[in-house]
C-alpha cells in the first residue's frame, strides 16, 4: 500500500527517517579489513596472515556489500511513499545484509587480530604445519592437488577441542557464507606443539579438498552392507569422516599420532563406553581398535598391539557397557573392512590411489621421528618436516623433556618457518626448506 508522507503522523515519519539515517550510516562500516585495522603492527607482521588471506576476506566483504547496496537503494527509494509497516520491512531486508556483514567482519577480524598477541607464534607455527600435510601430498604426488589452494589460518576459541571449518562450507555463523580459505580454531589450553589432533583437524579440509568426502562415504556403505548388520552400516557411514580424519592423522604422523589421539580421547569408562545415537564422533572404544588396526596395516605391529593391549585394558566391554550388540559384536569384522576401505583402496577423486599412497608414512620416518624427540628432550631443534615435529614433540615429553622447553623451541622453530614462508601464500609445488 502507497502512502504518501503527509497521511501519518509527522512524529512516526521523523521517526522513521531517523532510523534510516542510522541503519544507512552502519551499513557502509564494516566493508574491508586490512592489517592496520584489525590492530597488527609491524613487529607483528612475521606471523600475520599473508595478504592473499585479507583480500580472500575482503572479497567476500565486497560480496556482502554489493547486497548491502541494493538493499540500501530500495529503502531509500521507497520507504518515504510506503506505510511504516512496509518502511519497516525495507528496513529489516537491509538490516539482515548489515549483519551477514558484521558476522563475517567479526570472525576475521577475530582471527587475523589475534596475530598481534602473545599467541601469535604459536599460531603462526601451526599455519606451518598445517601447510606441510598439504605438502606431504603434493611431494607424493603433484597432479591431486594441482590448484593454486590457500594456505589454512588457525586462531584460538574457548572449547575442549580443536575444530576446523571447510573451505567453501557455508558457515551458519555467517548466515550462509562460504569460508574463503581453511580455519581452524585451537583450544586456549591446546596452543603447545604435541598435541596429534591438530592432525586430525588438517585432515579433515584434506578431505574436503581432495574432493572424496561423499566417495568415502559411498564406498564404506558398500564395504559393510555385505558384512554387517545393516544398522552397524548406517553408523559407520556416519562415521566416515572423524574415521578418514582419523587415520590420515596417523599416516600425517606416524605412532606417535596414535598414542595422542588415544590421550586425546582417554575418559572414564561411562563415556568411553557408551554410544551415542546420531553422533558424527564413533564412539571412544571404536575409535581406539580403528587406530590399532590403523597401526597394524601401517606395518607397525607392535605399536599397534601396545595400542590396542592399553586401550582393551583400560575399557572392557565385560566390566559393563552402553553399547548396542549390532556394533559391539561385529566390531571384529568392521574394523578391519572400514580402515581398509578409507585408507587403502583406490578412489577416483585420488587418480586410483589410495589413501595410503598418496600420504604414505615409513618407518625410515618414524625413525627420523624419534631421532628428533631425543634432540628435543636434550634442548636442540630436529630438521623434520613441521607435520613431524608435533610426533617429535610428543616423543621428546615421553622421554622426560621438560614440556615448556620443547614447546619454544618447536614454536620458535615453526614461527621463524612461517615468518620465512610468509610471501608464499599458497600451498605450492615444492617444500620449502625446514
Amino acid at each position: 500500500m502507497s502512502v504518501s508522507s503527509n497521511s501519518r503522523p509527522t512524529a512516526t515519519r521523523r521517526f522513521l527517517a531517523t532510523k534510516v539515517t542510522a541503519l544507512v550510516a552502519r551499513s557502509g562500516r564494516l566493508n574491508s579489513l586490512t592489517p592496520s585495522r584489525v590492530g597488527l603492527r609491524p613487529q607483528d607482521a612475521p606471523y600475520s596472515p599473508t595478504g592473499a588471506h585479507f583480500r580472500a576476506a575482503n572479497q567476500r566483504l565486497r560480496k556482502i556489500r554489493t547486497g548491502i547496496e541494493r538493499r540500501r537503494i530500495l529503502l531509500e527509494r521507497n520507504w518515504r511513499r510506503s506505510s511504516p509497516q512496509h518502511a519497516l520491512v525495507y528496513m529489516a531486508m537491509l538490516e539482515r545484509e548489515v549483519d551477514r556483514a558484521r558476522r563475517t567482519f567479526g570472525l576475521f577480524f577475530e582471527i587475523f587480530s589475534q596475530r598481534g598477541s602473545d599467541f601469535a607464534p604459536a599460531l603462526a607455527a601451526h599455519d606451518v604445519i598445517a601447510a606441510d600435510c598439504y605438502q606431504a601430498i603434493r611431494d607424493a604426488d603433484p597432479f591431486v592437488l594441482d590448484r593454486p589452494l590457500l594456505k589454512p589460518v588457525c586462531y584460538m576459541e574457548h572449547g575442549a577441542s580443536p575444530s576446523t571449518n571447510r573451505r567453501g562450507v557455508q558457515l551458519n555463523r555467517l548466515m550462509g557464507e562460504a569460508n574463503p580459505f581453511p580455519v581452524i580454531r585451537i583450544p586456549w589450553d591446546r596452543d603447545n606443539p604435541w598435541q596429534p589432533v591438530f592432525l586430525h583437524e588438517v585432515a579433515h579440509n584434506l578431505q574436503a579438498d581432495l574432493g572424496v568426502w561423499n566417495e568415502n562415504r559411498d564406498a564404506v556403505a558398500r564395504r559393510l552392507a555385505g558384512i554387517s548388520n545393516p544398522l552397524a552400516t548406517t553408523v559407520y557411514r556416519r562415521w566416515h569422516k572423524e574415521i578418514f580424519a582419523d587415520l590420515a592423522a596417523l599416516l600425517l604422523g606416524g605412532p606417535s599420532a596414535a598414542w595422542g589421539m588415544l590421550e586425546f580421547l582417554a575418559h572414564p569408562g561411562a563415556r568411553a563406553l557408551t554410544y551415542r545415537p546420531g553422533g558424527a564422533h564413533p564412539t571412544g572404544y571404536f575409535r581406539g581398535l580403528l587406530l590399532a588396526e590403523m597401526l597394524r596395516r601401517m606395518g607397525f605391529a607392535q605399536e599397534a598391539a601396545r595400542v590396542q593391549k592399553v586401550w582393551t585394558g583400560l575399557y572392557n566391554p565385560q566390566r559393563g557397557h552402553r553399547l548396542p550388540g549390532h556394533l559391539l559384536g561385529s566390531s571384529g569384522t568392521i574394523v578391519p573392512a572400514v580402515v581398509d576401505e578409507i585408507a587403502y583402496q583406490p578412489r577416483r577423486n585420488l587418480g586410483q590411489r589410495a589413501l595410503a599412497d598418496i600420504l604414505p608414512f615409513t618407518r625410515d620416518q618414524e625413525a627420523a621421528i624419534r631421532r628428533g624427540g631425543m634432540l628435543l628432550a636434550r634442548g636442540r631443534v630436529p630438521q623434520l618436516p613441521p607435520r613431524h615435529m608435533v610426533s617429535a614433540s610428543r616423543c621428546a615429553l615421553q622421554m622426560g623433556g621438560d614440556p615448556q622447553r620443547v614447546s619454544d623451541l618447536v614454536i620458535h622453530h615453526l614461527a621463524g618457518l612461517a615468518a620465512a614462508q610468509r610471501m608464499q601464500p599458497l600451498i605450492g609445488r615444492q617444500r620449502a626448506a625446514a
